[in-house]
């Protein structure tokens, strides 16, 4: 993965308020935040479970 340096971030920034503006730009960070929140939440109540999805193999046979 390619370091991001100060420059590329502030690159970024200007391209996303390019095309969200700057009103939208607090909800697009609270969206973010919530997605990053469940996505954790979800990782950790599976680690606690122990359950992990097994591949499904069909045994296909002509």
């Amino acid at each position: 993965m390619p370091n991001l340096g100060p420059t590329e971030l502030i690159i970024i920034l200007v391209i996303v308020l390019a095309v969200f503006g700057a009103g939208r730009l607090p909800e697009l960070g609270g969206a973010i935040g919530r997605g990053i929140r469940d996505f954790r939440k979800a990782l950790r109540e599976d680690e606690e479970t122990g359950t992990e999805e097994q591949p499904q193999t069909q045994d296909v046979t002509s």
